[in-house]
């Protein structure tokens, strides 16, 4: 059980939210963070481009990258998406074990949200 990061970056909200849910609903990772404001500067196609983006940051297991990359480049509407995955080395271990158990495909879960209008104020519910 070898813990990951995935890394993408994409240009709109909707399409992060799009993302995010889909390779959680799938199972494929415990949690995706989207991180707005990012700034890039990179060049393409021969010439220095900067544009705003969001930035998704995945916690999942190693066996889920071959899915998670699928299903970012599914979704994604760039021509070539930043698909960037990093081990974990160290962390704390009942947060490990929550990423293995939520990607499990076996497990009992129910997958419908509480909210679909998600606050974001309160930050400090996974208690419940």
């Amino acid at each position: 059980m070898q813990a990951i990061v995935v890394m993408t970056t994409v240009g709109t909200e909707e399409q992060a939210n799009l993302i995010a849910r889909e390779i959680v609903e799938r199972r494929q990772a415990a949690c995706v963070n989207i991180v707005p404001g990012v700034r890039s500067i990179y060049r393409w196609k021969g010439k220095i481009r900067k544009d705003g983006e969001l930035l998704l940051i995945v916690k999942t297991l190693e066996g889920e990258l071959d899915d998670v990359t699928a299903t970012i480049r599914e979704l994604h509407s760039y021509e070539l998406p930043e698909i960037l995955s990093f081990r974990v080395d160290r962390g704390e271990q009942g947060f490990l074990d929550w990423i293995a158990a939520s990607v499990d495909k076996e497990a009992d879960f129910d997958d419908d949200e509480d909210d679909d209008d998600l606050d974001f104020t309160d930050t400090d519910d996974r208690d419940d």
